[in-house]
């Protein structure tokens, strides 16, 4: 099976009292990278700067840091949903552009999260919308924490496959700002 290059969007937070999903992102790419399974990417804190147009975040997440990943892997969470980065990054890597593909999207759910042990009974409001969105449309797919690397690569895999027979849903608005509460709403 093929190894991919996956695009890691996820909660940082390590500047935030109620933390975020960073040391998971660095377990992921450790335990993962290591077993050659996956070609990681992932922005880094300070990479971009939050105070720039949506579509300029946007475009620049595209164009510098999804144009040659084939999957993005959305680490899922207590917090996830509420923040504004994650959702830009869906966006960005569920689009086409000229100068990049789309890639498979698929989320995972961390220990961190509820329903983790659950992943088919999370309440859809505690996951970043715009997956949900895709989940319900067929796009992307919901798991749980894995540290076996032969699963992961097939999950990737099958996100990588469902990008060229589903049409992802994009029709969510932006983020404009982070959100808080326990739950999303429409």
């Amino acid at each position: 099976m093929d190894r991919h290059k996956v695009f890691i969007s996820y909660h940082d937070g390590r500047t935030q009292p109620e933390g975020g999903d960073w040391e998971w992102r660095v377990k992921f790419e450790k335990l993962f990278t290591r077993a050659e399974v996956i070609q990681s990417g992932a922005v880094q804190d300070g990479d971009i700067d939050p105070n720039e147009d949506v579509e300029v975040v946007r475009q620049k997440i595209r164009d510098k840091y999804l144009f040659d990943s084939s999957v993005t892997v959305v680490l899922v969470g207590e917090r996830t949903w509420q923040r504004k980065h994650v959702d830009w990054e869906i966006s960005a890597s569920i689009r086409h552009t000229t100068h990049s593909p789309r890639s498979g999207l698929l989320g995972i759910l961390l220990p961190s999260h509820p329903s983790y042990r659950d992943p088919g009974g999370y309440d859809r409001r505690t996951i970043p919308p715009r997956l949900y969105d895709n989940i319900e449309a067929g796009f992307a797919k919901m798991y749980g924490w894995t540290e076996d690397p032969q699963t992961l690569q097939q999950l990737v895999h099958e996100a990588y496959l469902r990008k060229g027979t589903v049409l992802p849903d994009n029709s969510r608005q932006p983020y404009a700002k982070n959100r808080t509460g326990e739950r999303w709403a429409d």
